[in-house]
């Protein structure tokens, strides 16, 4: 039985243009032109489905956050090789002016800066479960291999240092060994 009334979401061709939109806004004006106002201006889409699906710059992100999942890692039994490979895919990413921008966009907004940044770590999270390393090892390890490829990106706006984070990874492995 369907139901009769507004649906629950935007629908697919609405969400693709308001979420292109907004990515290009956010790269080039920053997180405060995500307004409802300003995406239907841009885009021509209704200011009221924009407020119903999209009422703050916040929730903008958060779908942003949702259309743009991590790149996939085939994990192997070679902590070594997955972590190097998890390397080599942020620098990549930190790279490209969309994921730097979004970052610093999301440095207001704890609970999906917290959201994002788990999702760039998980990679590196499940290739350091394969070691015999205790949790706060991981951890340490996880912080200090993304952590300056991070500030590089958001802090210094400068590229990432990509042989600095795979010697981080060959030390944090010796040492856990």
């Amino acid at each position: 039985m369907t139901r009769i009334g507004r649906p629950t979401g935007p629908a697919e061709a609405t969400e693709e243009v308001v979420l292109t939109a907004a990515l290009d806004l956010l790269l080039v004006e920053g997180v405060a032109a995500l307004t409802p106002q300003r995406l239907h201006q841009e885009t021509g889409v209704s200011r009221s489905t924009i407020y119903r699906h999209w009422p703050t710059p916040t929730e903008v992100l958060a779908a942003l956050i949702d259309v743009a999942p991590p790149p996939d890692i085939d994990p192997t039994d070679d902590p070594a090789h997955d972590l190097h490979v998890a390397v080599d895919q942020l620098c990549d990413r930190l790279r490209d002016k969309p994921v730097s921008a979004f970052l610093r966009a999301l440095v207001s907004a704890d609970d999906l800066r917290g959201r994002y940044v788990a999702d760039i770590e998980r990679p590196f999270r499940d290739a350091l479960r394969a070691t015999s390393a205790g949790r706060q090892q991981r951890e340490d390890a996880v912080a200090a291999i993304v952590g300056p490829l991070l500030a590089d990106a958001v802090l210094a706006d400068a590229p990432p240092a990509r042989a600095r984070a795979h010697r981080a990874v060959d030390l944090h492995l010796a040492a856990l060994r």
